[in-house]
């Protein structure tokens, strides 16, 4: 009989030893996906807080938008003539500007002439069957509104248009 019981508590410690495993291991995993989330939670914590400081530096540095646009059409319309495989080929264009600024208007008028004749040096040095395109028509706009920006620039110490529009483009 004492070899039976001694075969009974040889078989009750082991299963006493392997539950004991079972439950350091559920443990151990419960701990490593605690610690899992709360890295994640940390992260993304982290990464919140630095996107919201780099969204405010960049409200801080862009133009403010509170002003309402005011526009502001360039007087006469520019008319440039081309030549073109030996005819005369021309094209009027009407440009409004786009500016938060109202004082930088005063600045426009007083400079306008400067900024017609650069205008139309540029306009007159682009290719006449470029301008016919959508994709050259918007390329000019943005190399006016490049210009004017530079003029500006080189007049008041800050660019001051946002925009140069077309409000009337006739090419014959």
């Amino acid at each position: 009989m004492a070899i039976a019981q001694q075969s009974e508590a040889g078989a009750a410690a082991p299963q006493s030893s392997g539950k004991k495993r079972l439950i350091i291991l559920i443990t151990a995993i419960i701990a490593i996906i605690a610690i899992s989330i709360g890295s994640t939670i940390g992260v993304l914590k982290f990464l919140a807080a630095k996107d919201a400081a780099e969204q405010q530096a960049a409200a801080e540095n862009s133009v403010p938008t509170s002003q309402p646009a005011v526009y502001y059409p360039l007087k006469p319309p520019l008319m440039v003539s081309f030549s073109v495989r030996g005819r005369a080929r021309f094209v009027q264009a009407e440009l409004t500007l786009m500016t938060r600024d109202p004082s930088v208007i005063s600045t426009v008028e007083l400079h306008q002439s400067m900024i017609l004749n650069a205008l139309n040096m540029l306009i007159g040095g682009q290719s006449f069957e470029e301008l016919q395109t959508a994709e050259g028509k918007e390329l000019l706009r943005q190399q006016c509104l490049q210009e004017i920006q530079r003029l500006l620039q080189k007049e008041i110490g800050k660019p001051g248009i946002e925009q140069v529009l077309f409000s009337s483009f006739v090419m014959q």
